[in-house]
């Protein structure tokens, strides 16, 4: 057989098993926002934590997350599947992994954008009687999400990217799929199913980072308001 009529059957192979790759995206998109929204839900409250606590909480705060931070993400999901055993669920266990690696990151996003709103607001809210409460929940939150959004973009490739670390645990996501397709001597079309891979990879992160573009511009503060 030619190169080119090679070429054209790992191609054909490609397309034959299009609907595997698609699956296994499905599992790529589930696993990615399942994390996305752990590590929102563990990173806002940690972020505000460190902005606006003190004491023993704060401090237990800024250490898990510098531990999680420089802890390789392999390793916590190996540990959270093997070692501590969160649930007997791969697919569990490695959005606890992603979830709580994302919420270090996200809590200095949040932290970040907490601090970036004039404290002259808080201020200025305090003095209408808000209590302390419900100044940052009313004044400074809903400023500081829409702030977070650009630094919430590289996040989320981030952990797109990183679920194709969780082939370790057996999880069928995206590369897993794609690694299954050519190992034992099924296809030679090792290099043309990476492409389709990199390039499904590819759509996935180019469509969300232009709708949270457009979800920036639309929430962005107005000029001079902070």
């Amino acid at each position: 057989m030619t190169p080119t009529l090679l070429q054209a059957a790992d191609w054909l192979f490609v397309a034959d098993n299009l609907g595997l790759l698609l699956r296994g995206t499905a599992v790529t998109v589930a696993l990615t926002a399942a994390s996305i929204l752990l590590g929102f839900v563990v990173g806002f409250p940690a972020g505000a934590l460190e902005v606006y606590g003190s004491g023993l909480p704060k401090r237990a705060v800024e250490r898990a997350g510098v531990v999680l931070r420089g802890t390789p993400l392999l390793v916590i999901i190996m540990m959270l599947y093997f070692v501590v055993s969160v649930s007997d669920s791969a697919f569990a266990t490695a959005t606890a992994a992603l979830g709580l690696r994302s919420a270090a990151y996200q809590t200095q996003i949040f932290r970040g954008a907490l601090q970036s709103v004039d404290e002259g607001q808080l201020e200025a809210a305090r003095a209408v009687a808000m209590s302390r409460f419900e100044a940052i929940r009313h004044v400074v939150v809903p400023q500081a999400l829409r702030r977070s959004v650009p630094g919430f973009q590289n996040e989320f490739t981030i952990v797109l990217k990183d679920t194709s670390i969780a082939i370790v645990i057996g999880i069928g996501e995206l590369l897993t799929t794609g690694q299954n397709l050519y190992e034992g001597g099924r296809s030679t079309a090792a290099l043309e199913i990476f492409l389709a891979v990199s390039l499904i990879y590819f759509v996935l992160t180019f469509a969300t980072n232009r709708s949270l573009d457009r979800l920036s511009d639309r929430y962005a503060v107005p000029e001079g308001t902070a």
